[in-house]
């Protein structure tokens, strides 16, 4: 592989999958070639990439970059600009904004479609994952977009080239603010600086299994607007008349913003009651501190896949019309395995707690646990309820697994109390369903 010294920023514009699942298609690419002494710029290229199927190019998609049919129908494809990438990439450090898990994926996918061997980087630097790290969460989920508000660089445009000068002005600026604090840590102790833009910002509940991409603190309770209360409790989904279903930006994590469904004036909370353990316990994954990732899988009703399914509608509009382009997670998933039983897939919030999850059919549903030592209490309430009608708390005294098998058996009726919470993160965005009590049937 040729030395080649120079970092290059690079950045990819795509179509928004419509309907999810849909593979993306590259509709710009653009790249900044930068002295690594200096962080000087040397060299750029952008182009707009007309793609195989201009179909791909919703409303959804031009709406979350500009970029529209009519703009690309003139512009090359991406095999008439593959030795040019080819050329800018291969041999050189790869960097970017959440580049190993997107970026670089959909390079090697479009070299691999028209059959060329893709570059390779020298190495590769998420900006993502690094600025997280060293930063800390200061500027609410760290996307770009939250980045450049915190530091008062602008708007975030959502175009190849103009994305790459910004995170390479991003990168500079928390540099300075690191460098600064390293050198005079009485004057700018750790997490000082809170800027004033920090309350436009919007810190989504983190999905990902990464430790230190996790904000190091979140409330148990969410404040919602003055307007509003939780004075509605638990509904059960019959009891859900869906037009009233709505988001709404809320106050969130150290003065940032996060969304939430309400209905009626009142955070939206679900009772599902009854709902028939299909698989039970998993342990494939664990956490970062080596504990299982427990889930076990139950039949989703009609009626609560309807209400899933209008909450879906909502909060991925109300992404769409913020500019997020990430790729949706339907709460409902439908497989040809199951057609006559629709799933829903509850993902993981792994913050600094441990967390046991559920699925509803495929679909996991996350029960958070406070770890004190070897003292792993679920936060998620879970009782007992007999057959005579006397209900038992559960209590446990640490994190086990296996104890836990015991109960969540196939063909065991669970009642479920779940709060809804969208997420954006890493672009990957749906709605979270958490469990706040269970009651499992002893029948």
């Amino acid at each position: 592989m040729e030395n080649k010294t120079e970092i290059a920023f690079f950045d990819l514009e795509t179509t928004f999958p419509t309907p999810p699942g849909q593979r993306r298609a590259i509709l710009e690419f653009g790249a900044i070639l930068v002295c690594p002494q200096k962080l000087q710029e040397l060299w750029r290229y952008s182009t707009l990439v007309r793609p195989s199927n201009p179909k791909l190019i919703s409303s959804l998609s031009a709406r979350c970059n500009g970029i529209t049919p009519e703009a690309v129908v003139l512009a090359p494809s991406f095999a008439d600009i593959a030795d040019t990438v080819y050329d800018i990439l291969h041999g050189r450090i790869w960097a970017g904004h959440n580049i190993v898990r997107f970026d670089c994926v959909l390079i090697r996918e479009a070299f691999a479609e028209i059959g060329r061997t893709a570059p390779e980087p020298q190495g590769t630097i998420d900006t993502l994952a690094l600025l997280t790290q060293r930063f800390g969460t200061r500027a609410g989920d760290m996307k770009m977009a939250s980045l450049a508000t915190y530091l008062g660089l602008g708007k975030q445009t959502h175009r190849s080239l103009d994305d790459v000068k910004m995170n390479i002005e991003v990168l500079k600026y928390c540099a300075t603010v690191l460098f600064l604090e390293s050198s005079l840590p009485d004057t700018f102790p750790e997490n000082h600086w809170v800027s004033p833009n920090a309350a436009s910002l919007q810190q989504d509940v983190t999905m990902e299994e990464n430790p230190i991409l996790q904000p190091p603190e979140m409330p148990s309770t969410v404040t919602v607007p003055e307007s509003c209360s939780d004075s509605l409790g638990f509904l059960e989904p019959d009891e859900v008349s869906l037009p009233s279903i709505r988001a709404l930006h809320v106050p969130f994590f150290r003065g940032s913003q996060r969304v939430k469904l309400f209905y009626e004036g009142a955070i939206l909370q679900l009772c599902c009651p009854r709902l028939r353990i299909r698989f039970g316990i998993s342990k494939k994954y664990s956490d970062h501190a080596g504990r299982p990732k427990l889930s076990f899988v139950v039949d989703a009703s009609p009626s609560l896949c309807g209400v899933l399914d209008t909450c879906d509608r909502i909060v991925q509009k109300f992404y769409a019309e913020s500019g997020c382009s990430s790729d949706w997670r339907c709460v409902v998933s439908r497989k040809q395995a199951y057609v006559n039983y629709p799933t829903v897939r509850l993902r993981m919030n792994s913050h600094h707690l441990s967390l046991f999850s559920l699925f509803i059919h495929d679909e996991i549903l996350s029960i958070p646990t406070a770890v004190n030592g070897d003292v792993a209490p679920y936060a998620t309430d879970m009782y007992q309820k007999e057959p005579s009608g006397t209900t038992q708390k559960l209590i446990f005294s640490k994190f086990d697994a296996t104890e836990l098998d015991t109960y969540f058996k196939p063909g065991t009726f669970v009642d479920s109390y779940l709060s809804l919470n969208p997420y954006d993160y890493q672009q990957r965005s749906g709605i979270q369903l958490v469990a706040t009590k269970l009651v499992i049937h002893n029948e």
